[in-house]
């Protein structure tokens, strides 16, 4: 169970932050800072929202990856708290994910279209997005190359 909350906390955070950085966020920061005061004082949470964004902002604009992925740990954190310490935190908070999804910026589509012509090949060959630490060992002699000119 503590694997799902944290999941959830996770989607919430990730969220939030990225609304914080569109103009949809003047529209649900509203409905953000209720949830997340949950019986504090509503105008502090959404002065600490209103700070994270200018935060994000800021570092978006100066390609500092790092201080916006701070920002949505932050969040993180804070609404794992919310999950762990109210039981009815979840629910509200999966409603309010749902609620806000049209709100979410639509993920990219990228068609990749790829053809091989002619030629033989002895290796190996890869197409993938973000592939990284791969080791190819050969164990045998390479195939015989064909003499130029011969059929």
């Amino acid at each position: 169970m503590e694997a799902e909350l944290t999941a959830l906390a996770a989607s919430g955070a990730t969220a939030f932050v990225g609304l914080m950085a569109t103009e949809a966020w003047n529209q649900v920061r509203g409905r953000v800072a209720r949830f997340l005061a949950r019986g504090e004082d509503g105008e502090d949470v959404d002065a600490e929202l209103e700070e994270s964004r200018a935060e994000l902002l800021a570092a978006r604009r100066s390609g500092d990856e790092d201080g916006a992925a701070d920002i949505a740990a932050e969040w993180r954190v804070r609404l794992r708290r919310a999950l762990r310490d109210n039981p009815e935190a979840e629910r509200e908070l999966r409603s309010l994910l749902d609620e806000l999804a049209p709100h979410q910026p639509p993920a990219p589509t990228v068609t990749v279209n790829n053809s091989t012509n002619g030629g033989t090949y002895y290796g190996q060959v890869i197409q993938g997005h973000d592939i990284s630490g791969l080791t190819f060992n050969g164990g045998g002699a390479a195939a015989p190359r064909p003499e130029p000119g011969a059929r």
